[in-house]
């Protein structure tokens, strides 16, 4: 009985023999498979990082680019304002040197004008002070004139007096002074003055008959009226013709010979 107990044991020891090979045949494909994957992944893992590597210089780059440009663009916002208010500050002094300018040839001109107006005040006065000195000149030369007659002596004093009133009013001729010898002109209360009145039925009327005392003009400037007697009862004087201008006149002639 224990032979035949003993057997089947037997019988069943080459099923488990395949059973423990086929069982160490999977755990060496295990572990042959085990063996194969961390090289591939591994290879994958390079590639990533590889990929991430690229990504993350061209973000660098990118972002480099970026703030460069957004330096470059600052920069050229900063110049664009330095231009604007140099060409602000430019114009500023363009229009300060333009007023300057304006008021130097206002203040030379009036400094000029000024000057001329102190000359010629200093001049007026000059000449106002020695217009008295002519004046006895003038009556001594009348007083001589009349009482010299048959008297050679006189005669040459009053020669002498009339050359000594004669440089006078040269020199003040040089200095623009004009004198007023108004006799038989008409009448101008503007360089005239009228002291006496004269009945004249043969003159126009407003007339200067006599010159008591000459009168002076210095420029435009009556410095001194003349001192003299006017006519009246005369015929009024007729009024000046009015030339006409020499277009007018031309055009005036031209239609006079145009025929009708």
């Amino acid at each position: 009985m224990s032979e035949d107990t003993q057997k089947p044991k037997d019988a069943e020891k080459p099923e488990e023999l395949e059973q423990q090979t086929q069982a160490q045949d999977g755990v060496t494909g295990a572990d042959d498979s085990a063996s194969a994957t961390p090289g591939a992944s591994a290879q994958m893992d390079e590639e990533a990082l590889v990929a991430e590597a690229i990504r993350r210089g061209e973000a660098a780059a990118e972002a480099d680019m970026k703030a460069q440009a957004d330096t470059i663009r600052s920069e050229r916002d900063e110049l664009a304002t330095k231009l604007e208010e140099a060409l602000e500050a430019k114009e500023t002094a363009q229009q300060r040197a333009a007023r300057i300018q304006a008021d130097w040839e206002n203040y030379r001109k009036r400094t000029a004008g000024e000057r001329l107006a102190e000359r010629a005040l200093a001049t007026e006065k000059l000449v106002l002070n020695l217009l008295p000195v002519i004046d006895d000149l003038e009556r001594a030369l009348a007083h001589a004139n009349t009482v010299s007659e048959g008297n050679e002596d006189l005669a040459s004093f009053a020669s002498g007096v009339d050359a000594v009133r004669t440089k006078f009013v040269d020199v003040l001729g040089r200095e623009g002074v004009e004198v007023i010898a108004p006799a038989g002109e008409p009448f101008d209360p503007l360089a005239h003055q009228a002291v006496g009145r004269v009945d004249d039925t043969n003159d126009f009327a407003d007339t200067v008959r006599d010159v008591y005392q000459l009168g002076y003009r210095m420029g435009t400037k009556v410095i001194r009226p003349a001192m003299v007697s006017v006519t009246f009862n005369g015929p009024t004087r007729p009024e000046p013709a009015v030339e006409e201008p020499a277009d007018e006149a031309s055009a005036a002639d031209e239609a006079a010979d145009k025929p009708e």
